[in-house]
């Protein structure tokens, strides 16, 4: 599409990773064929930069790849059979591979050659592993090895045969209430299993939900994942965004200190909403646009877009995302307690909760007209004839109470 070879071989990079659309690589192909018929001819990755559509830092990985995808790393390590590339990602390429000794399926990560010279992304690498080795459940990717072999440095793991949920909504798949409820479940769970030994993903989002050909859902890549107790890797990150724009936090955003694993909630409510909209929940221009209003703006509720979602689990996803996080689910076990009840037909424990103080709250500041303020949760539950029931029997009881303060006064 674009004219020089290493625009090319760049190009397909960034449009693999799903870092620009192919319309917007068109759209910058056209704009270099006219600056070179002006005689001045830039790489269309710049052009890129130039038109807001990626960052400096995406196209350098991109470019920095490009140049290493000559190599055949996996060939190297010992104990493996290459058998073909099946992905790449901002920091390693991953291989489908056979490990030779137990004669199975695996996955190996490679670190390219180029990074393995950046301390940093080499003890993220080994942190990812160690992350990894120290979880075992049925809904998160296996560690098996990590190590280094002819300059590259290595992580195996577990084959997941099938897609992920990316995979999915880029096929302009909506998903149905019941199974989306049935994958996040698998998540929360694999969550929990995480945030219980100390470990925080914060990088949860559709690519890195890996589905089995049964759908069983698998969490992946922990390549940003920290131990909550890390405060010496915490100090280091603060003020800097770790995570992907579109589903990360807003304390991450902030670059806080003392992220926790609220952090992966937040990011789990913006998969889920995605999984049922079939669009991010915000979306802007550039990334740091996108997660402005991850900051500021308030979030449209899910069964507005989707009018056949249940007002129970638009009310799950929206206190998953809970811009304070003291307002969220407090950890995974909750948001699964939920998400059992709506599998049952029966409404949310902890999202009710949340929905009925904020109404009594909006009431005792005088703001009456709140109460139909959210129509897709409360007219759907039925709350306005709850809550005027409710309030009559208080103002009952209230005149009550006067009249027999008022007799006892008289006497």
């Amino acid at each position: 599409m674009s004219d020089a070879p290493e625009d090319s071989q760049v190009a397909r990079i960034l449009v693999e990773r799903n870092l620009v659309s192919k319309d917007e690589l068109r759209e910058a192909v056209k704009r270099k064929r006219k600056l070179a018929d002006a005689g001045k001819d830039r790489p269309v990755g710049e052009i890129l930069v130039d038109m807001g559509f990626l960052t400096r830092t995406q196209l350098q990985r991109a470019v920095g790849d490009s140049e290493d995808s000559g190599g055949r790393p996996a060939q190297q390590i010992p104990g493996y059979q290459l058998q073909k590339k099946i992905g790449a990602g901002a920091m390693a390429v991953v291989y489908k591979a056979k490990q030779l000794s137990l004669d199975r399926t695996v996955a190996i990560k490679v670190l390219p050659k180029r990074l393995s010279k950046n301390k940093e992304f080499v003890e993220r690498f080994y942190r990812e592993g160690k992350a990894a080795a120290a979880l075992n459940h049925n809904n998160i990717v296996q560690a098996i090895d990590v190590g280094e072999s002819g300059g590259y440095h290595y992580f195996v793991m577990e084959y997941v045969e099938g897609d992920t949920v990316y995979d999915e909504i880029v096929q302009n798949r909506v998903y149905p209430e019941d199974e989306a409820i049935r994958i996040i479940r698998q998540v929360a769970a694999a969550l929990q299993h995480a945030h219980e030994r100390g470990i925080i993903h914060r990088d949860v989002k559709p690519k890195n939900i890996m589905l089995t050909k049964d759908h069983v859902a698998k969490l992946a890549d922990m390549g940003l994942a920290r131990a909550a107790s890390d405060v010496e890797a915490a100090m280091a990150e603060a003020g800097r965004a770790y995570g992907t724009p579109y589903y990360i936090s807003p304390e991450q955003i902030r670059g806080e200190v003392n992220i926790d694993h609220r952090a992966d909630i937040y990011s789990l409510g913006a998969t889920a909403y995605h999984m049922v909209t079939g669009r991010v929940p915000f979306e802007g221009p550039t990334p740091s646009a996108v997660m402005h209003k991850h900051l500021k703006e308030p979030l449209t509720p899910p069964d507005h877009i989707n009018t056949q979602l249940t007002a129970g689990f638009a009310a799950t996803i929206e206190k998953m995302m809970a811009k304070n996080r003291e307002e969220r689910y407090q950890n995974c076990r909750e948001i699964i307690e939920d998400l059992d009840l709506l599998a049952a037909g029966q409404p949310p424990k902890y999202a009710e909760q949340s929905l009925g103080q904020d109404v009594f709250a909006k009431l005792e500041s005088g703001e009456a007209q709140a109460i139909d303020r959210e129509p897709a949760t409360s007219r759907k539950r039925g709350a306005p004839v709850a809550l005027t029931i409710t309030l009559g029997l208080i103002a009952a009881i209230s005149i009550l109470v006067n009249i027999i303060l008022a007799a006892m006064l008289v006497r």
